[in-house]
C-alpha cells in the first residue's frame, strides 16, 4: 500500500474515532442519567452508562494510537514546516512545544486527581 493511501486511511479512522468519542461524550454528559437515578434509566440502546464509558475509554485509547501513527507518518512535513517558519531555531521550537504539552498534561492530571 502506498504511503498516501495509508495516511488517508489513518486520517479517516481518526475522523470517525473523534466523532465517536464526541458523540459518546455528549451522551454521557447530557442524555444518559447519572447519580441517584433508577438503574433502568441509565440504559441507552441496551447498554448501561458504564458500558458507554468503557467504549468511550477504548475509543480514546484508539485515538491516541492513531494520532501517534499520524504524527509518525507526517513527521517530515512537521519538521520541514517548522524549519520554514522558525529557521535555525526549529529544534528548540519543537522541543518547547513538546515540553509545553507535557506540562499541560501533568497539570490536567493533577487537577483531575484533586
Amino acid at each position: 500500500m502506498k504511503k498516501h493511501a495509508f495516511k488517508y486511511i489513518i486520517d479517516v479512522l481518526l475522523f470517525v474515532d473523534t466523532c465517536s468519542v464526541a458523540v459518546i461524550g455528549l451522551l454521557l454528559g447530557f442524555v444518559i442519567p447519572k447519580g441517584r437515578e433508577p438503574q433502568a434509566a441509565k440504559y441507552f440502546l441496551g447498554l448501561h452508562r458504564h458500558d458507554w464509558g468503557d467504549i468511550h475509554l477504548y475509543l480514546a485509547l484508539l485515538f491516541l494510537a492513531l494520532l501517534s501513527i499520524h504524527l509518525w507518518l507526517s513527521w517530515t512535513w512537521i519538521v520541514q514546516s517548522t524549519k520554514r517558519f522558525f529557521g535555525d531555531k526549529w529544534k528548540h521550537i519543537l522541543r518547547a512545544i513538546a515540553a509545553a504539552w507535557i506540562v499541560i498534561l501533568i497539570i490536567a492530571w493533577i487537577a483531575v486527581l484533586l
